[in-house]
This record gives C-alpha cells, sequence and structure tokens, in this order.
C-alpha cells in the first residue's frame, strides 16, 4: 500500500517536471502576487489536508487560512476579500459545499487555484474507464493543477490514501517554492517559530547571553589578582578585558594554568594586558544559539565573547582584529551551560 502512494507521488513529480510545469508557475506567481492572505478550503479528508497546506504556507512566510467550506455557507464567507487567492481542493472536484462558493469567489474577482483528481477513474467497479471531463471545480479554476491518480492505497479504493497523499505533495511543493521565491530565510523561520524544540534550537545568542554586571570584565591595567578574582566573582571560567565597552582581548582559567605553570608566583605582578588572548573567539549577538554550540564544539572551548556583530571568522583565526570598531563592543559572554536547557545537547 506504501508504495501505491510512492507511484501517486512519482507520477506526480513527472507531471510536475512535464505538462504540469507551466501551470504550476503560474498558481505559484498567482500566490506570489497575493495582497492579502491565501485562504485554503476543502471538505473531508481534503480539508485535513488543507488545513496542513494553509499551516504550512503560514509558517514559511505566506500569510494562509483555513476555509470550512460549511462555515463559510453560514456566515464565514466574510473571510474571503479582495485580494486573496483561493486554493481549493477537492478529489472529485465536484464537492457541492465547494461549488457554492464560486459565485463569491469570482464576484470579489478572487483568483482560484483548484487541486483536484479529474484524471481518476470514474466509479469504483470499472477502474479502465477515465475522465473525459474537467470537472466544475477544475475548469472554474483560473489555474487547475492535477492531483490524478491510478489507484487509492486502501483495498476497497474507497478510503482517500493516495489522492490526499498527492494533495499534500503538490501543497507542500507550492508553499516551499513560493518561500523560496519571497527570499524567506532561516531567520525568518525562526521568527516564525518561538516555541518548543525548534524554537530553543533557533533561539538567538542574545536571549541566552550574561549581559550587563554578569560579565567578567577588567581593564588592561588590571593587576593578575584582581584579574583572578574577578574571574572567581563572576564563575565563568574567564574574564573579558576591555576599555570601556571595547573588546581588547580575554583571560580564561586554561590561560591562567599556563601562566602559574610557566611563571609561577611571578605571574601575579603582571597585568592583564600581559596575559590575555588579543584575539578572543566571538560571535554577533543575532546569530544562532546552534552556530554558538557548533562553534564551541569545534574550536574545543566553553564560552564565546559575545560581540554587536560577529567579527569575520578568517580576522578572527588569523588574529587580525576587525576594521569596523563596532565589531569588537562587548555585548555579553555565552557559555556552554547556558545551551544545556535549549535541548540541542
Amino acid at each position: 500500500m506504501v508504495r501505491i502512494e510512492a507511484e501517486a507521488l512519482r507520477a506526480l513529480a513527472d507531471r510536475l517536471a512535464g505538462p504540469m510545469a507551466a501551470d504550476f508557475n503560474r498558481a505559484l506567481d498567482l500566490m506570489f502576487g497575493c495582497q492579502g492572505r491565501v485562504v485554503v478550503t476543502g471538505m473531508g479528508k481534503s480539508g485535513l489536508i488543507a488545513r496542513k497546506i494553509a499551516a504550512t504556507l503560514s509558517s514559511t512566510g505566506s500569510p494562509a487560512l483555513f476555509l470550512h467550506p460549511v462555515e463559510a455557507l453560514h456566515g464565514d464567507l466574510g473571510m474571503i476579500v479582495r485580494g486573496d487567492v483561493v486554493l481549493a481542493l477537492s478529489a472529485s472536484g465536484e464537492t457541492e459545499e465547494i461549488l457554492q462558493l464560486l459565485a463569491t469567489i469570482k464576484r470579489l474577482q478572487v483568483p482560484l487555484i483548484s487541486l483536484t483528481c479529474d484524471d481518476i477513474a470514474e466509479g469504483h467497479a470499472n477502474k479502465s474507464v477515465r475522465a473525459t471531463r474537467a470537472s466544475t471545480l477544475a475548469s472554474s479554476a483560473d489555474v487547475a493543477l492535477d492531483c490524478s491518480i491510478s489507484k487509492e492505497a486502501c483495498s476497497l479504493g474507497l478510503a482517500p490514501t493516495a489522492s490526499t497523499t498527492s494533495m499534500l505533495a503538490l501543497g507542500d511543493a507550492l508553499a516551499v517554492a513560493l518561500s523560496e521565491k519571497r527570499g524567506f530565510k532561516e531567520e525568518d523561520f525562526a521568527n516564525l517559530h518561538p516555541g518548543g524544540k525548534l524554537g530553543k534550537r533557533l533561539a538567538r545568542v542574545e536571549s541566552l547571553m550574561h549581559s550587563g554586571d554578569a560579565v567578567p570584565r577588567v581593564t588592561a591595567h588590571t593587576k593578575m589578582p584582581d584579574v583572578i578574582y574577578e574571574m572567581s566573582r563572576k564563575k565563568l571560567g574567564m574574564t573579558t578585558v576591555v576599555e570601556g565597552d571595547r573588546l581588547l582581548g580575554v583571560i580564561s582559567d586554561g590561560d591562567l594554568r599556563r601562566l602559574l605553570e610557566q611563571r609561577g608566583k611571578d605571574a601575579l605582578d603582571l597585568t592583564a594586558q600581559d596575559c590575555m588572548t588579543p584575539a578572543p573567539k566571538t560571535i554577533g549577538a543575532q546569530e544562532f544559539a546552534a552556530t554558538a554550540l557548533a562553534r564551541m564544539e569545534e574550536m574545543k572551548i566553553t564560552s564565546l565573547v559575545v560581540v554587536a556583530s560577529d567579527v569575520v571568522a578568517s580576522d578572527v583565526d588569523s588574529g587580525v582584529a576587525s576594521d569596523k570598531e563596532s565589531d569588537r563592543r562587548l555585548r555579553g559572554i555565552v557559555h556552554l551551560h547556558d545551551l544545556w536547557g535549549t535541548e540541542m545537547m
């Protein structure tokens, strides 16, 4: 049965790459030019697929809503306004409740895109008989997209299975192609998904970092005993070395251990400037928490200095400071421990 649905998707892909390519692109253009929302409607199982398509469109940058055709006939038709585009799903293309919406759609001059299975065998007893005319819905649409299948996966040939799978895949194809056409980016996706595990994975560094008085900081001329005190007090295993809010360098626990091994008690006579790493690893405040985690793992470090905007990685690796003063402006510290609660680890 899974192979039947897989075959329906293969046939759909062949149509999209061939005879249906122009219609698909026209549907895409209509949705891209939509000044309002994409109103997705369908009845029964097609309605469930319509709900999912509407949700996918909304989450990928194309405002959309699901309109139940029965509710539309009892007052919700006001949800369709000029500037919208209607995407109507019906396997037969003859769903009565959807056909009753056509007059309003035409009166408002709202473009109509249909997803139907017009080309499926008519009736369930004789599968060799093919439809020879477009359904009412398809013939009324500005763009008619073909979700036809050779047969349903249901052994009785009755329950919508392969047909709804085909509709869902075609709806997803429209949503993804539309998001690409809009230039929808990862950060846009993150802004629309603030909750749940996905939202945590796409959290910004600035929402997790230590800032203000929680950031360990000393000046270039601070003596090492006071540097050690600041590191111990702030408990992040490091301290920044700053001039005002401009980042000069960092001193980590590891730096301190190596210094004591090499210089012994004489290390306490040095200043922060003598001991700091002048080109620390940094990350921009607007970067994703997942990016911070990947950078820590790659560099085998436990914290990153957060700056006003990200320093170019090649500059950091080569030890060359960025020319932009804003790139060295200290914003905070993000520590590996801060990422443990994000379910990324």
